[in-house]
């Protein structure tokens, strides 16, 4: 009878060890994504092959794309129901951290999906007109940017704009709404921007997911953020469990997105995606950052933005197409090979962010 007392007692030891040890939890919670990826990934395609919710392809995008046009989209419910079920079943719930990634991670999808649907209803490759899609973004991003000043503003941290090189901490309310505004806005768009071959964004997510799993386990833990040089900030590290989730869930839309796409996770994940991850960039005060490891979406917007300037000023097209990446598409690059080189500079870029943690 004592043997079996001791044995069940280590083994309940054993299970609270794994629900409380946040490395264990967080490596779970990316297996768990994982695996429900890839169990409904298959069910969702199908489904969404009977319903015909397929790709509509812009008319005036490169040639080779047609060969796209019906291919399932909204894929990105596959990244959304397994990383947040995920979240919720390894990470501690009443965090309000998770909670305020969960609200624009769903509100982002929820209009990302009336993106989408329109685009399918009427056949159009636009949807949301851009004024619509923008004002929703920003009211969203302006709320959230509210909830957080107000639940951090007592804290140690509270509402500082961590400056990178300089290890610097500035604290303006004004620059903190204005930065936290821009990071979750614009870092929902530059996906979306991004999303436009197979495989593309979601290897740039999870690079900068990873990372933000990385500084969520340094800012919650108050020697690592000391040697580092960023700033501590109290329960954060449960966003460990919500970067760990993203990136298990993105592994294994990979696995359906990858070159050629059986799946393209359209607005509804790449909206969602963008907004989670410049929510996580604003509690981990990584706004500036995400600029620097999310480099590739930097790039493709300004692409998109240099090309619109050059045109409306000078009558003339700096690409041949934009964002960048139709531009070596036209170029005559071969879309696999676009993709790797994209993602080999995103490590890099992501290597250099933890490398500038140290100077």
């Amino acid at each position: 009878m004592p043997s079996l007392f001791t044995g069940l007692s280590i083994l309940f030891y054993s299970l609270f060890i794994i629900f409380y040890d946040l490395t264990l939890r967080a490596i779970v919670s990316l297996l768990t994504s994982f695996f429900i990826s890839l169990l409904i990934g298959p069910w969702i395609i199908s489904l969404f092959y009977k319903l015909k919710i397929g790709q509509v392809v812009r008319y005036d995008g490169p040639k080779s794309h047609i060969i796209k046009s019906g291919t399932p989209t909204m894929g990105g419910i596959i990244i959304i129901t397994s990383s947040t079920i995920s979240v919720l079943m390894w990470s501690y719930t009443y965090n309000y951290y998770i909670w305020c990634v969960l609200f624009v991670f769903f509100s982002y999808a929820l209009l990302g999906f009336m993106d989408d649907n329109l685009k399918i209803v009427y056949n159009n490759a636009n949807g949301l007109t851009v004024s619509n899609k923008y004002l929703f973004q920003s009211i969203i991003a302006l709320l959230v940017s509210l909830i957080i000043f107000y639940i951090c503003k007592d804290t140690t941290a509270g509402t500082i704009i961590f400056v990178p090189f300089f290890n610097n901490f500035i604290k303006c309310i004004f620059l903190y709404f204005l930065i936290s505004y821009l990071a979750i806005v614009s870092t929902s768009n530059a996906i979306n921007i991004t999303d436009g071959l197979d495989g593309l964004a979601i290897i740039l997510i999870i690079g900068v997911a990873a990372y933000f799993a990385f500084i969520a386990f340094a800012t919650g833990n108050m020697h690592l953020s000391e040697y580092l040089g960023i700033p501590y900030i109290h329960l954060s590290g449960e966003l460990v469990v919500v970067c760990t989730a993203i990136v298990g869930s993105c592994l294994g839309f990979l696995w359906f997105n990858t070159y050629p796409a059986q799946v393209f996770m359209g607005d509804i994940g790449s909206l969602g995606l963008g907004g989670a991850l410049g929510t996580i960039a604003v509690l981990l005060r990584q706004e500036f950052m995400l600029i620097i490891i999310g480099g590739i979406f930097f790039i493709e917007t300004l692409s998109v933005i240099m090309q619109i300037l050059s045109f409306k000023l000078r009558g003339k097209r700096i690409l041949r197409m934009a964002p960048i990446h139709h531009h070596y598409e036209l170029k005559g690059y071969p879309e696999p090979r676009i993709i790797v080189r994209f993602w080999i500079i995103s490590i890099i870029l992501v290597i250099i962010g933890l490398l500038i943690l140290k100077i």
